[in-house]
C-alpha cells in the first residue's frame, strides 16, 4: 500500500509539472524580451526532465494541437497572396504557416541548456511516431530546425587521442557501434598514430561527441576489418601511409538523427589528413554491408533487379543455384563460418556476383542497403567486394562475411554524388566484371 501512495503522489506531481510546463509555453511565447524570456525557459528547461510517459504524451499532444498554425489565418493569406503574389504578401504568408513551437523551441535553444533540452525531447518524440504518426508534424519542424542549428559550418571538427579527457575516451567506447571497442588497450591501439579518431562537435555542447569516425593508415586498400581492429599488431611508421581507410563511423546522439552530419566529417578528414600527409592519395573505407544476408535469404526474384542488363539475370540465377549446391539446399549455412573454409574460387566468385548485384542494382532505391546509400549518396565510387572480409559471427550474420570498399575520389566526389541522384552506381571495372 506504501508503493501505491508512492506512486500516486509521483504521478501527482508528474501531472503538476507538466501544467507548469504548459504555462510557461504560454509565457515564453508572449516574451517580448529577451531578459524576461531567460527565467522562463531555464523553468521550462529543468521541468521537461520531471515528466513521466504520460505527461510527455499530453505536452507533445499540446505541441501538436495548440502550437500549430491558424487554418483561418493560413487561408486568408493563401488567398491574398494568389491575388497578389507580392514580397509582403508572401512574408505575410510565411508567417502565417509557421507553427508557433518553432518559435518555442528557438527561444529554448537560446537558454543554456536549451539545445541539450531540445535534443532529449526530440529522442522521445522519435519513439512516440510510429503509434501517433499525427506527430510528424512537431518531428518535421524539429528537423529543420536542427538542420539549421547543426550546420556542419557551425560544428567543430577535433582529433581525438590518448590524452584526450578520459570523459571523452569512455564516450568513444561505449558509442562505438561499427566495431566494439574491447577496453582501454583496444582504444590505444586504435589510437596509435597509424589509427586516427575524429569527432565533431556543436559549441553549445562542447564535451558531447555527436559523431566520430576512426581511420586506418596503411600501404594499401584494406580487404579484412580483423587486422585493423587487433589491439596486439604493430603500429606502422609513417613512411608506409599511402592510404586512409575510414573502417567505422559512428552516431552518438540520437535526437540528431536524420541530421546530415557523417558525410561532412568524412571529407573534413580526408581533407585534414591530406594537408597533414600528402603521400596519401587514396581515400577509402571498409564498410560493412548489413542489409545483405537479409536480402539474400529471402529469395529475391533476381530477374526484376532495377537496370538488369541482358545475360546477367543468368548469371547470377547460377550464382545462386551453385550457392545453394554448396549449402545443401540452405543458404543460412553461409552465416556460418565452416562453409567458407570449404569454399572453392567458383562459389567465392558466386558470392561476389550476388553482393555486387545487391549493391550495384538496389542501393538507388528505397530498397538498398543504408550504408551503401550513404557512401554512394555522399560520392563515393564502389570499389571492389572483399569474400571473408569479416568472419565475425555478428559479420557472418550480417553480410555472409562480405565487406566492401568504397572509394572517395576527391576530385570525382561531385560527379558520383549525382550519378547516385540520377539512379546510378558510380562502380569500378572490378565491380562490372563481377555482374
Amino acid at each position: 500500500m506504501l508503493d501505491d501512495l508512492r506512486q500516486a503522489a509521483l504521478r501527482q506531481r508528474s501531472w503538476r509539472a507538466l501544467r507548469g510546463l504548459v504555462k510557461a509555453c504560454k509565457q515564453l511565447l508572449s516574451q517580448h524580451g529577451e531578459m524576461d524570456a531567460g527565467p522562463i525557459a531555464r523553468g521550462l528547461i529543468d521541468g521537461l526532465d520531471d515528466l513521466g510517459d504520460e505527461q510527455l504524451d499530453d505536452l507533445f499532444d499540446y505541441l501538436a494541437r495548440d502550437l500549430s498554425p491558424d487554418p483561418q489565418a493560413v487561408l486568408a493569406c493563401a488567398q491574398r497572396y494568389a491575388q497578389t503574389p507580392d514580397a509582403a504578401s508572401l512574408i505575410a504568408l510565411s508567417e502565417a504557416v509557421e507553427p508557433p513551437r518553432q518559435e518555442l523551441f528557438r527561444r529554448l535553444n537560446r537558454t543554456p541548456g536549451g539545445t541539450a533540452a531540445i535534443l532529449r525531447l526530440r529522442r522521445a518524440l522519435l519513439k512516440r511516431l510510429k503509434k501517433n504518426p499525427e506527430l510528424m508534424a512537431i518531428e518535421s519542424d524539429l528537423l529543420h530546425l536542427l538542420g539549421s542549428w547543426f550546420n556542419p559550418g557551425f560544428l567543430q571538427m577535433k582529433r581525438v587521442d590518448w590524452n584526450s579527457p578520459a570523459q571523452l575516451l569512455e564516450k568513444i567506447i561505449h558509442h562505438e557501434a561499427v566495431h566494439a571497442v574491447d577496453g582501454w588497450d583496444d582504444l590505444r591501439r586504435r589510437l596509435q598514430p597509424d589509427r586516427r579518431c575524429f569527432a565533431f562537435f556543436h559549441p553549445q555542447l562542447p564535451e558531447e561527441p555527436l559523431i566520430f569516425v576512426e581511420v586506418a593508415l596503411l600501404p594499401e586498400m584494406p580487404a579484412a576489418i580483423a587486422p585493423l581492429i587487433d589491439k596486439h599488431s604493430t603500429p606502422l611508421p609513417a613512411e608506409r601511409f599511402r592510404v586512409a581507410a575510414f573502417y567505422s563511423i559512428s552516431n552518438c546522439e540520437p535526437g540528431l538523427r536524420s541530421v546530415s552530419l557523417g558525410n561532412f566529417l568524412i571529407k573534413n578528414v580526408a581533407q585534414q589528413l591530406q594537408r597533414e600527409l600528402p603521400r596519401i592519395r587514396t581515400f577509402c573505407t571498409l564498410s560493412p554491408i548489413p542489409g545483405f544476408a537479409a536480402w539474400l535469404l529471402s529469395e529475391p526474384d533476381l530477374s526484376a533487379l532495377p537496370d538488369l542488363k541482358k545475360g546477367q539475370a543468368e548469371t547470377l540465377n547460377t550464382a545462386r543455384a551453385r550457392l545453394l549446391t554448396l549449402c545443401a539446399g540452405d543458404l543460412t549455412a553461409l552465416q556460418g563460418a565452416s562453409v567458407h573454409e570449404r569454399m572453392a574460387a567458383e562459389d567465392l566468385e558466386a558470392l561476389l556476383a550476388l553482393g555486387a548485384a545487391y549493391l550495384s542494382l538496389l542501393s538507388p532505391t528505397s530498397a538498398g542497403d543504408a550504408v551503401a546509400r550513404f557512401h554512394l549518396d555522399n560520392g563515393a565510387r564502389l570499389e571492389r567486394l572483399n569474400p571473408r572480409g569479416n568472419m565475425s559471427s555478428h559479420g557472418l550474420r550480417q553480410s555472409c562475411g562480405l565487406m566492401v570498399n568504397y572509394l572517395y575520389d576527391l576530385d570525382k566526389i561531385e560527379a558520383s554524388h549525382m550519378k547516385f541522384r540520377q539512379g546510378e552506381v558510380a562502380r569500378s571495372r572490378a565491380v562490372n566484371t563481377l555482374l
